[in-house]
């Protein structure tokens, strides 16, 4: 599904990357110089807007997507490299119609200072849904990613040019970035 809202992407004009969390480590496990990790906060750092899409597994969101929101961080050196990014989330599902895993990245969107858009896509029996290319048939769950995607881009570009004005916060002009960073470093825990 990533891959077709990518393609839809790029048609509306947008430029879109993918990221493969292959070979990614647990947090914790390694540095934060290791190159998976590098490669997804690069691609982070690079993008006005994001797509998670997770499968629901047992309920819930995959380990593998905690583990990619886990490696971007909230701060770093004073600076949200996520903050007012947006964002859109989609989940498929082998089963039945479910919205656990992208209210969960909904949860952790919010957390993360992104603006994350009101539309989403659940795509269930997703093994029904797309074709022997990998490619997502004609349906209403085709038609919903679309607006999902269609939403995504003209949110980035109403926020595109106004995101010092929507950013700007009274506790942030208080307190500085050394400060900040002071607060919020983790290894001083």
């Amino acid at each position: 599904m990533t891959e077709e809202a990518a393609r839809i992407l790029t048609r509306l004009g947008a430029e879109a990357r993918t990221y493969s969390p292959s070979g990614l480590p647990l947090p914790d496990d390694a540095e934060s110089n290791h190159p998976k990790v590098q490669e997804l906060r690069d691609l982070m750092a690079w993008c006005e807007g994001m797509v998670w899409c997770s499968p629901e597994r047992h309920g819930a969101m995959t380990g593998i997507m905690k583990t990619q929101i886990d490696w971007i961080p909230l701060s770093l050196g004073g600076v949200r490299p996520t903050q007012g990014k947006t964002l859109a989330v989609m989940q498929v599902s082998g089963g039945s119609q479910s919205f656990n895993a992208v209210n969960q990245l909904r949860i952790l969107g919010r957390w993360m200072r992104l603006l994350t858009i009101p539309n989403q896509s659940s795509t269930p029996k997703a093994f029904l849904e797309f074709d022997e290319a990998g490619r997502m048939k004609p349906s209403p769950f085709y038609d919903r990613m679309v607006d999902v995607m269609e939403e995504l881009t003209k949110f980035t570009l109403l926020t595109r040019n106004n995101k010092d004005y929507l950013l700007e916060r009274y506790s942030e002009r208080k307190e500085s970035a050394a400060e900040l960073s002071q607060r919020v470093n983790q290894k001083a825990i």
